[in-house]
Formats: structure tokens, C-alpha cells, sequence
């Protein structure tokens, strides 16, 4: 493989996050570089499950102790709507904020991205939606992840969904943030489901990286998704089984997240996270849990590209190398959808989309919606027409 690597002409762009701090208590450590990035009047954004146990508490105190002023906006709900994104946009405007954070999981991450943008440009929101519509510039801003789930602290991307249901994203990279600071003492009080369903997210995100159609996809992002997927592979069991307690497995959780992130950033996912989307549009499934229930299918899907399938079989052996084993191809690409299924069960997350009470014949809705997200399908190995999604979703329920 790695001969016809050599030989290869490589053209690709790759961004990620200029500035990454990472480390076991590194959050307070670093108050004073968010006051040289964010200025006097810091707006954080954040959500009420963190604000209801005290997460960012310290953290605000320290600030505050600097002499900064800060308001926090705590209203952002799972999977963002456009409301959300504009009640925040208008109190930060009131306060005058210099710079923003975002604090939690890819939900507050996301709307932070958006806020900071609309304050420090005149883009208007109905005009940036897809890929590299974004003029800007936006305020300074940081990002401080709390799940090892979506890599939003080094990614392009915010996800909004909007009134008739449909999630649209934002690309541009003019929405990386100027730092991200990774503390996986923040993520030692997860709850187990919670650590599950963004673990596997940030799987995906490798997986579908590291198999994506798109042109940019590129020798970083490759080498980043591989080793993604053997920190998240070796640690997400402990830390779904004894999170609070291993603080190792916490570690490579966040680190592999973060190392899918900026895979994912420059060689974009596709068909999964595509048909993903209309579980969380709809029914409110979470992002991560909505990947899990996709995943083994589009993966089915996508067996049929030769190449894909041998890409597939390559991360096998990083993911489940108790595969190594399996000599004939059917079997092995056979086993290797069965441990996704597996992995779901032991977490005890739902494993068929009838589990979650969604009709079967929400299928059809779902299929036509999910051909809406274009951005992502065109990464797919293998073209995706409706009646192909339709089938996915009616094996997935």
C-alpha cells in the first residue's frame, strides 16, 4: 500500500484548528490565554444539563476573577434549531460580547461557531448555508468540548435544524475556532449512554473520513482517521463501563475524537451521516445514537465498491482485530457489520429504529428527506439514489 501511496500526485487542502491545548486539568491553566483571545466581555454558550451540575462553574469564577465580564446563554437544545441559534445571536449582541465560547457537546460548539460569525460579519444566516458561503470575518472564539464525540472544536461545520425539521450546515473554514482547549476531566462524569453514542460517533466520523469520495480526501486525513479509530477502539469500552474511574480511557476517547475531527474536517463524511439526519430532524434521536442504528448498513451498502470493501476490511483489523482471524471475504465483511451491531447491544443503546417506537412507514418520509443533504451524499463510494435509502432505512428498522 504504501508503494502506491508513494506514486500517487497529492493536491489537497487541509485545515484545521490553529491552536490545540490538551491535557488533564488544562482548562484553568489556560484562563489567561482566553482572556488575550476573547477580550473583555466573553459570551459563553452552553447548555442546561451543564449548567444544572456546575461544569463551567470554576472556570467562569476564574474569569471573572480577571476582571472579565461574562454572560452565559445555557438554552441550546439537542440538535440546535435556527430559534436557538437567533435568541443567542441577540443577546450577545446586547452584551456587547468580544469574544465567544463554546462549552459542551457538538450542540453549544455549533452555535457558538454561528454566533461569533454573525456578530463579527454582516453574512446573513439564509445566504451561508453549504459549503464555502461564509464571507466573515466573526468574533474571536474558542471551543471547550465536553463529549469525545463530534470533533466540533476542530471542524468546519455547524449543524442547525430548522422549522420544517431539515437540518442545514454551515462550511466554511472562516468558523474554525482560534483555539480549542481538550480537558478529559470534563468528560470523567459522562453518563455511560452518553459516552456510547458520541464514542461511536466519532468512529464514523473516522470511518466515513478515511473511505470518503471526496477529492480532497488526503494522506493526513487517512493517517488521522487510522489512528482515531485505534485509540477510540482500545478505550471505548472502559470508558463506557468505568468512565469515571479511567482516566487513561477518557484520554484516548477525547484524543481519538479529536484526531476524527480533523479527519473528517477535510475529507467529509457522507451517506451515514446523510440518512442520520432526518432520525434527529424528526424524531429527535440523538446524533451520535442516530449514526449507530445507520452505520452497519450503508456500510452493507457500500460493500459492493471493491475498494471501499478493502478499505473496510483495512480498518477492521484496527477495530476489531479479534476479525484477524476470518480468511474468507464474505465472512469477514459479514463479522465486521456484526460488531457495530454488537458493540450497540453491549452498550445496551437500541440497535433497530423500530426499537425507538418510529414506524415503519416513516422510512419513505425519511428517505426523501435525507436525500436533501447533497453536502454529504456526493462523499458517498457509491451513489445513493431514494429507493436505496429507503432500503437502508427498512434494514436498519
Amino acid at each position: 500500500a504504501l508503494i502506491s501511496l508513494m506514486s500517487e500526485l497529492f493536491n489537497f487542502n487541509f485545515n484545521t484548528t490553529p491552536n490545540v491545548l490538551f491535557g488533564s486539568n488544562i482548562l484553568l491553566s489556560s484562563v489567561s490565554e482566553i482572556k488575550n483571545i476573547l477580550g473583555p466581555r466573553i459570551f459563553l454558550i452552553s447548555d442546561p444539563t451543564l449548567s444544572k451540575i456546575g461544569l463551567y462553574n470554576s472556570l467562569v469564577d476564574h474569569l471573572i476573577s480577571k476582571g472579565i465580564k461574562i454572560k452565559i446563554f445555557d438554552k441550546v437544545n439537542e440538535d440546535p434549531s435556527i430559534e436557538n441559534l437567533q435568541s443567542a445571536i441577540e443577546e450577545a449582541t446586547i452584551f456587547l460580547a468580544t469574544g465567544v465560547i463554546g462549552f459542551g457537546g457538538g450542540s453549544p460548539m455549533d452555535v457558538a461557531k454561528l454566533t461569533a460569525l454573525m456578530l463579527g460579519s454582516n453574512d446573513k444566516i439564509d445566504e451561508i448555508w453549504g459549503v464555502d458561503k461564509v464571507v466573515g470575518p466573526r468574533l474571536p472564539l474558542i471551543l471547550i468540548p465536553t463529549t469525545a464525540g463530534t470533533g466540533s472544536e476542530v471542524t468546519p461545520i455547524s449543524i442547525i435544524t430548522l422549522s420544517n425539521n431539515e437540518k442545514k450546515g454551515v462550511s466554511s473554514k472562516v468558523i474554525i475556532p482560534d483555539l480549542a482547549i481538550l480537558d478529559p476531566i470534563l468528560t470523567s462524569d459522562l453518563p455511560s449512554k452518553t459516552t456510547a453514542s458520541t464514542g461511536i460517533d466519532a468512529m464514523v466520523h473516522a470511518i466515513e473520513a478515511f473511505t470518503s469520495k471526496s477529492k480532497n480526501n488526503n494522506p493526513i486525513s487517512k493517517a488521522l482517521a487510522e489512528k482515531s479509530l485505534m485509540l477510540l477502539s482500545d478505550s471505548i469500552i472502559k470508558a463506557v463501563e468505568n468512565g469515571k474511574n479511567d482516566a487513561v480511557a477518557r484520554n484516548q476517547m477525547l484524543l481519538g475524537s479529536l484526531m476524527a475531527g480533523m479527519s473528517f474536517a477535510n475529507s467529509p463524511v457522507a451517506a451515514v451521516h446523510a440518512l442520520a439526519y432526518p432520525l434527529g430532524g424528526i424524531y429527535k434521536i440523538t446524533h451520535g445514537l442516530s449514526n449507530a442504528l445507520i452505520l452497519p448498513y450503508v456500510i452493507r451498502f457500500n460493500m459492493k465498491d471493491d475498494e471501499t470493501r478493502d478499505s473496510y476490511l483495512h480498518l477492521s483489523d484496527i477495530i476489531f482485530p479479534q476479525l484477524k482471524h476470518i480468511k474468507y471475504l464474505e465472512d469477514k465483511t459479514l463479522a465486521f457489520v456484526n460488531e457495530f451491531i454488537n458493540l450497540s447491544k453491549r452498550f445496551n443503546l437500541p440497535t433497530r429504529i423500530r426499537d425507538l417506537g418510529i414506524p415503519k412507514k416513516a422510512c419513505k418520509t425519511m428517505s426523501i428527506e435525507a436525500m436533501k443533504q447533497e453536502r454529504l451524499l456526493i462523499n458517498n463510494p457509491i451513489r445513493i439514489k431514494q429507493e436505496d435509502a429507503l432500503k437502508i432505512y427498512e434494514q436498519a428498522w
